[in-house]
């Protein structure tokens, strides 16, 4: 039994009819290379064997009566696996258009609180005999590098599938009565006062640090909260989703980066900057200030490495959206991700954390509905515009269950006045581009997700303009069962 962080139950508090807050991922696999013949029931066998190393899977909620404290993770002692692992198969052609609506429609689903809170699907019928994985787990239980330890507790480096012995036998907790949930609120509670007085210490100096750092000659803070531009895409959100998926060439991303002398996640950041541009502009919205991001940054320690949960925190930047010149907007986003950083280092990492910790739950969860059914997002100015969050991923291939995977989806959470989520995973010479959006707020978001490339190409031109950079004319390679929809 052990009681969730306050940023893990913050996920759950944050959660509305129309914002579920879990992280999902589509593989497109290619069963034709499995050593053995690959099927359904092999593969949750295999996901059977490896649950010892994904240890939120086999964890349940056990709420605190009246919101007193956060919840609990218990080991569910009625643990199904037939209930988190499912069979499907697309409607023909089984093509990109097909798998992105199942996608789509899955990630929409809350998930069941009374059980563990994941739930994977192994999805037939792609074209050229490829299938799909399609995952969701809370973010309750995991953020972008504990969720990408799982998956790669799920894969193999070659067509055997390995075998992973547990290092112990698991064993179910007794669910707790709700005395004991109270009296185990009450004793958490006893000591919070004291945490509370050194979060406030902790929270005055760093606030009296940034204001000096920020008030230095020379110095640019990076955006501040709620100085964002109202757009078509920062309103109310309703529970429908659409998914789109696009892919890009990393080695000409790199050349981009040398060009310019960035990183790679500055381009990435361009590249949304670039798609957005366009989608409004083709949809005839006068956007007359620069759009800001939201960027996940991981606080993670060393020694925190394996640990599930949440460790992050989050920088704002601008995405320098009113520049027309690709190379002008490439650098003043980096000139702005680098002040971001820059102040994200002078604020404690665990200064989030730390004030989630005496959050009251009840009161929370009452907040966000309120927020939600209110519609506060028509009212008041965004957070932010977008969320745009890159996890980069290995260069070699991978296997799961024998198959290879041939390209890796991400998908994250939306919520009200932030209808679009922009999600990156690189892997084998691509990058892979999930994006998540409210369905009514984006309904073109597939064209959004086209505008990527078109993005690359100018600042592929420009970088050549430069530096003499000459990208290749080739297009990442799309997996079969991924192919291009019709229009």
């Amino acid at each position: 039994m052990k009681r969730l962080s306050g940023l893990d139950a913050t996920f759950l508090y944050l959660e509305t009819p129309s914002s579920p807050m879990h992280v999902s991922g589509v593989f497109v696999i290619d069963p034709s290379t499995a050593a053995e013949r690959f099927s359904f029931e092999g593969y949750k066998q295999m996901v059977a064997d490896r649950l010892h190393l994904a240890p939120p899977w086999r964890r349940r909620l056990a709420e605190v009566p009246f919101g007193l404290h956060h919840p609990l993770w218990i080991e569910d002692p009625d643990f199904d696996l037939d209930f988190h692992v499912r069979r499907a198969a697309l409607p023909a052609p089984g093509g990109r258009a097909e798998l992105a609506q199942f996608a789509a429609e899955f990630h929409a689903i809350p998930l069941d609180r009374a059980r563990p809170l994941w739930q994977l699907y192994v999805v037939e019928g792609l074209e050229g005999g490829r299938v799909a994985i399609v995952s969701k787990t809370h973010h309750a239980a995991i953020d972008g590098v504990s969720g990408q330890e799982i998956v790669v507790n799920l894969l193999d480096l070659s067509p055997e599938v390995q075998r992973h012995e547990p290092a112990r036998e698991w064993k179910p907790d007794r669910v707790p009565s709700e005395a004991e949930l109270v009296a185990y609120a009450v004793r958490s509670l006893a000591r919070q006062p004291l945490a509370a007085v050194r979060a406030v210490s902790r929270t005055a100096e760093m606030a009296l640090n940034l204001r000096a750092r920020n008030s230095q000659p020379g110095v640019e803070p990076p955006p501040a909260p709620f100085a964002a531009p109202r757009t078509s895409i920062n309103t109310p959100i309703t529970p429908h989703r659409r998914f789109a998926m696009a892919d890009v060439s990393l080695d000409v991303v790199k050349r981009v980066k040398n060009a310019f002398g960035c990183t790679v996640n500055d381009v990435v950041i361009a590249l949304c900057a670039g798609a957005l541009r366009r989608h409004f502009e083709a949809n005839d919205e006068v956007v007359d200030a620069d759009l800001v991001a939201m960027v996940p940054i991981s606080v993670r320690t060393e020694d925190e490495k394996g640990l599930m949960g949440n460790k992050v925190s989050a920088m704002l930047t601008s995405l320098a959206t009113t520049i027309d010149e690709p190379a002008e907007r490439l650098a003043t986003i980096v000139a702005g991700t680098r002040r971001a950083k820059e102040q994200e280092k002078a604020i404690p990492a665990d200064t989030l954390s730390d004030w989630t910790e005496f959050m009251a739950p009840a009161l929370a969860a009452r907040a966000a509905r309120l927020y939600s059914s209110m519609r506060v997002a028509d009212k008041v100015r965004p957070l932010f515009n977008v969320i745009i969050s890159n996890v980069p991923g290995p260069g070699l291939p991978l296997y799961t269950g024998g198959a290879e995977v041939e390209a890796m989806y991400p998908m994250g959470p939306i919520a009200d006045s932030a209808g679009l989520n922009i999600t990156i995973f690189s892997y084998r010479g691509s990058i892979h581009f999930g994006l998540v959006a409210c369905r009514e707020t984006v309904p073109d978001v597939d064209r959004l997700a086209d505008h990527l490339q078109d993005s690359l190409d100018e600042l592929s031109k420009a970088a050549e303009e430069q530096a003499g950079f000459s990208p290749s004319p080739e297009r990442p390679h799309r997996p079969r069962a991924a192919a291009p929809a019709p229009a």
